[in-house]
């Protein structure tokens, strides 16, 4: 029986070593970003987004290490890359007491905040509370977690949900895996999802349009050429599959290219992830 207070996919992290830089590369592949945003203390942390209709892409960095931001560290420590992905809850104490409930020992709610720099010139407050799944529960390597949006309206700000690449949201998460079959499983238990078999390796649906495809090395290269796979790890996530308005408009980014009648941004340009664009 799906959870009641777990949702579908809300955003995906990605950890950069160098925000700012980041931030510039995005924009280059016709993303709007939003202004910068630091995080409460205790985070360490400082982000920029790219906010779709429903979902958004977290581009996220460290400020200082803190106790909270380690597992962050360790993985800028070894590469850049998709780090997490986080679901939507609908109340972060109520899932936290669900997932309980099914025998898994998550964590939380903690609640934090970042300030928001507002169209207008003036300021607000985006606030959260989220709720962790073990460390080592990560199938294929992917963390997750959730999160409680306390005030949507400071993250989904209809100035930032437009975008020259013609971007529309999030529409899979592509993870490689030694053993794609045993990890989509995993995923599908920690979530309460089935798993589907498909000819491109085995999906998992995060309880909205959004889903987790798991595949081996060798579906990943048949999928992407060197060129594009380039500085992606050999496990893990490795990919972000975008719906398009306008597949011309993603094609004009910088570094674009063509393969398999989709628009691609390769890892090398953003930040260890391939960008593969599809239609709306």
């Amino acid at each position: 029986m799906p959870l009641e207070q777990i949702l579908g996919i809300d955003h995906v992290v990605i950890a950069v070593r160098d925000l700012d830089a980041a931030a510039a590369g995005w924009r280059k592949l016709g993303f709007t970003v939003s202004p910068r945003g630091t995080h409460s203390a205790h985070m360490g942390s400082a982000n920029y987004t790219i906010v779709f209709g429903e979902d958004y892409i977290e581009l996220l960095g460290v400020l200082h290490e803190t106790e909270h931001n380690r597992p962050l560290v360790a993985f800028l420590e070894k590469r850049e890359g998709i780090e997490r992905a986080a679901f939507k809850a609908r109340n972060a104490a109520a899932g936290v007491a669900e997932l309980q409930a099914g025998g898994i020992h998550a964590g939380g709610p903690l609640s934090f905040e970042r300030p928001v720099d507002l169209p207008n010139g003036s300021k607000g407050t985006a606030r959260f509370n989220i709720l962790t799944w073990p460390a080592e529960e990560a199938p294929g390597g992917l963390g997750i977690f959730a999160c409680e949006h306390l005030t949507p309206e400071m993250v989904w700000i209809p100035q930032l949900q437009s975008h020259a690449n013609g971007a529309a949201g999030l529409r899979q998460i592509e993870i490689v895996s030694d053993v794609p079959g045993e990890d989509a499983a995993h995923m599908g238990r920690l979530i309460d999802r089935p798993v589907q078999k498909t000819e491109d390796g085995y999906r998992v649906s995060s309880g909205n349009h959004i889903g987790f495809l798991y595949y081996d090395a060798g579906r990943f290269e048949h999928r992407y050429p060197e060129a594009i796979r380039r500085e992606t790890p050999a496990k893990g996530a490795v990919a972000l599959v975008i719906g398009c308005s306008d597949l011309a408009k993603a094609s004009a980014g910088q570094g674009m290219t063509k393969h398999n009648n989709a628009v691609i941004a390769p890892a090398r340009i953003a930040n260890g992830v391939i960008i593969n664009f599809v239609p709306a």
